[in-house]
C-alpha cells in the first residue's frame, strides 16, 4: 500500500488489485453518494458485464454532448449496470473534469468512474507497483496542457518538484530564441535554489554542479508549444544524466550500445496519449499528442540517425491502447461493481465480471486496446466502434465486434447480447 499526498492530506493508493478505490483515492474531494448508478430497478444479483466509454467522439463532440449520450448513461444507471469513462484526454484534475462532465451531460458522475490518460502516472510517485524508483522527491519535467494546469495535476498526484517548459524558458531565455515569452511568463514559477543564473548557464557549457537535473520527462497532455518542448526534451535526452545544458560525450559512439545515445543516465520519457487524431468541433479530425510524438521522433531520427543507424528512442507509453491503461481501467471497473453490489458480493453466488463492452470512436486506441487486452482476471473485452467521432466509415484497421451509429445503439446492442445470459428483462 502506497500513500499518496493529496492536497495536505495523505491518502491510500494501491496499484495492484485495488484495496480501496483506485480513482477516489486520488482525490480528497467530498464523496458523492454511492447511489450514483441507482434507479427504479434494483436487481439483487450483480450483472456480470459492464461498459467502458471513451468520451470525445462517443459522449461529447468537443465540449458539447452528443444527442443520445445522456440517454445511454442514464439507462445504465437506472439498471445499475457498472460503467466507467476511459479517455485518452486529460490536462485537468480528475475531479474537475468529472464535475464538468456531470454538468454537460446532466447526470451524476463520480471520480471513481473516471480514468484519464495520465491518471496512471500517479503510481510512479512511489514507484512500488510500477516496479520503478520513486519519483516523489525527484525533479520532473511536465509538458503539455493549458497554462500550468498539468503542474497542478502532477503536484496533486504527489510529485514534489515539478518544472514546466514555461519555468525553464523564463529562467533561461536563450534555450529557444523563438519562444513567445508573453505566453510562458505568466505561468512560470521560480526554479529551485541550486540552479545557475541565466548568465552562468550561458557561460558554462557543461555544468556539473548547482544546475537543474531532470529525473523524468512526462507528456501529460497535448503540448501547446511544440518547438520549445521539442528542443528541451531533445536537450535532456542528449545530456549527461539529465543535467540541462550539458552534452553527453557518449553520443554517437558506435562502439557503445545504441551508438552511445541514452547511455549516460538520461531521464526516462513518458507519453500519456498515443492518439494521432481526435474529434473536435472542426469537421475533420485534429492532430493529438500522437502527432507531437511522431514529430519529436522525426527530430530524434534526424539528429541521431534513428533505427536505420541502430539508434532506438526509449519511451514509455500510457493511454489507450496500452495494456497498463486497460489493466488500470479494469481494476476500476471491478471496484465500481463491488461498490454497487456490496451485499451481493458477500454472498457465495457473487459471479465474477465476465464481459466488458468498450465503446469508442477510434480504431487505433479504443478498438485495438480492447481487442488485444489480456485480462489477468479472465474478463473478455468486446469492442464496439461508433461513427460519431474520428471513425466515419470504411474498413477499420482493427476490427471491432460491431460497428454502430452512436453510444445509445452500443448500449442497446450490449444489453441485447447479455439478455439471454442474464435471463431477465433489461
Amino acid at each position: 500500500m502506497a500513500t499518496l499526498l493529496i492536497g495536505n492530506k495523505p491518502s491510500n493508493f494501491f496499484f495492484g488489485l485495488p484495496r480501496c478505490s483506485t480513482i477516489s483515492c486520488l482525490r480528497n474531494a467530498q464523496r458523492s453518494p454511492r447511489r450514483l448508478q441507482s434507479g427504479t430497478k434494483h436487481p439483487q444479483t450483480a450483472p456480470n458485464f459492464a461498459f467502458a466509454f471513451d468520451i470525445d467522439g462517443v459522449l461529447l463532440r468537443s465540449s458539447k454532448p452528443l444527442p443520445r449520450a445522456r440517454k445511454a448513461l442514464t439507462h445504465l444507471q437506472a439498471h445499475r449496470i457498472p460503467f466507467i469513462l476511459l479517455t485518452n484526454g486529460g490536462g485537468k484534475l480528475e475531479q474537475s473534469r468529472v464535475n464538468e462532465l456531470s454538468n454537460i451531460l446532466e447526470i451524476p458522475l463520480h471520480v471513481d468512474m473516471f480514468v484519464q490518460s495520465h491518471t496512471p502516472f500517479a503510481q510512479l510517485v512511489d514507484g512500488k507497483r510500477a516496479g520503478k524508483p520513486p519519483l516523489r522527491n525527484k525533479c520532473i519535467l511536465v509538458c503539455g496542457g493549458e497554462g500550468d494546469e498539468c503542474r497542478r495535476v502532477a503536484e496533486n498526484y504527489g510529485f514534489a518538484n515539478v518544472l514546466t517548459p514555461s519555468d525553464l524558458i523564463t529562467a533561461f531565455p536563450t534555450l529557444w530564441p523563438f519562444a513567445n515569452k508573453k505566453i510562458h511568463t505568466p505561468h512560470a514559477q521560480p526554479l529551485p535554489q541550486k540552479v545557475l543564473s541565466p548568465r552562468d548557464f550561458e557561460d558554462v557549457p557543461n555544468p556539473d554542479h548547482q544546475d537543474i537535473k531532470i529525473d523524468a520527462i512526462f507528456i501529460f497532455h497535448d503540448p501547446r508549444d511544440w518547438a520549445l518542448d521539442t528542443q528541451i526534451i531533445l536537450d535532456l535526452l542528449l545530456s549527461r544524466g539529465g543535467h540541462l545544458g550539458s552534452l553527453s560525450q557518449k553520443n554517437g559512439n558506435e562502439s557503445l550500445p545504441n551508438s552511445g545515445y541514452l547511455q549516460e543516465g538520461q531521464p526516462p520519457l513518458y507519453f500519456s496519449n498515443p492518439d494521432l487524431f481526435w474529434a473536435s468541433e472542426y469537421h475533420l479530425p485534429r492532430l493529438g499528442q500522437g502527432g507531437f510524438r511522431e514529430a519529436f521522433e522525426g527530430v530524434w531520427r534526424a539528429v541521431t540517425g534513428g533505427e536505420e543507424k541502430g539508434v532506438h528512442l526509449d519511451k514509455k507509453m500510457f493511454g489507450k491502447p496500452s495494456q497498463n491503461t486497460f489493466k488500470f481501467a479494469e481494476n476500476c471497473l471491478r471496484e465500481r461493481r463491488n461498490g454497487l453490489y456490496r451485499l451481493a458480493k458477500a454472498s457465495k453466488n457473487y459471479e465474477k465480471l465476465r464481459t466488458v463492452y468498450m465503446v469508442g470512436d477510434n480504431p487505433e486506441s479504443d478498438i485495438a486496446g480492447a481487442n488485444y487486452y489480456a485480462s489477468p482476471h479472465g474478463t473478455k473485452w468486446h469492442s464496439i466502434l461508433v461513427r460519431s467521432g474520428v471513425y466515419s466509415g470504411g474498413d477499420p484497421t482493427h476490427k471491432p465486434k460491431v460497428i454502430l451509429d452512436d453510444v445509445w445503439d452500443a448500449v442497446q446492442w450490449g444489453m441485447e447480447e447479455e439478455r439471454p445470459k442474464e435471463g431477465k428483462q433489461m
